[in-house]
């Protein structure tokens, strides 16, 4: 008989805002229990399309600082209040994993295709940070498209940010929202009209 509380565990999944996650963050050990559990994604062909970065004490300050400077370079005229949220949005959590997508040309397994195999591990990554008693956050914004940050966190070509997964103990219980409903969403097909 199938274990109904696999299905619980994924129904409480939620996101915890960066800012509310707090020390202590995972150890090493703990972290690469979590990664354990992240890379059993599908993966066509076995290409193991991804890889980790991750940001945590200082660095996530120094990073905050590359990303305020460049924000000023991308947009001349932005607000002190923008800088500040850019400089600030690595700070909060104590632990940040970068899950870098590597893509390659394959014949056989499309970019995209790899691409959501690395997705598919940031999803995973959630759901092992949970289950292991910490919150976290799947964030990306304009730092994970631009190729300025790409080169200073050091991505080779045919890399980009799937997403910046934040990490750290919740400082507030998340309150449920609401979700779509499946039923709504599901439709048979029966071929061309």
């Amino acid at each position: 008989m199938p274990d109904p509380a696999a299905l619980l565990a994924l129904d409480a999944r939620r996101s915890v805002p960066s800012r509310q996650l707090g020390e202590p963050g995972p150890d090493a050990a703990t972290l690469l229990r979590m990664l354990t559990s992240a890379v059993r994604v599908p993966d066509h062909g076995k290409r193991v399309p991804f890889r980790f970065l991750t940001l945590r004490g200082d660095a996530r300050h120094r990073f905050g600082e590359f990303l305020a400077e460049r924000a000023q370079q991308r947009e001349p005229g932005i607000s002190q209040a923008q800088l500040d949220k850019d400089r600030q949005r690595f700070s909060h959590a104590p632990l940040v994993v970068t899950v870098v997508a590597s893509l390659r040309p394959d014949p056989k397994v499309p970019e995209q295709e790899q691409l959501m195999t690395a997705g598919c591990v940031c999803f995973a990554l959630l759901q092992a940070a949970q289950a292991l008693g910490f919150g976290a956050q799947w964030l990306t914004a304009w730092m994970a498209f631009d190729p300025a940050v790409h080169a200073h966190l050091g991505l080779a070509a045919g890399e980009q940010i799937a997403g910046f997964i934040h990490i750290g103990t919740p400082r507030t219980v998340v309150p449920e929202r609401e979700r779509p409903d499946p039923a709504a969403l599901l439709q048979d097909w029966n071929g061309p009209l």
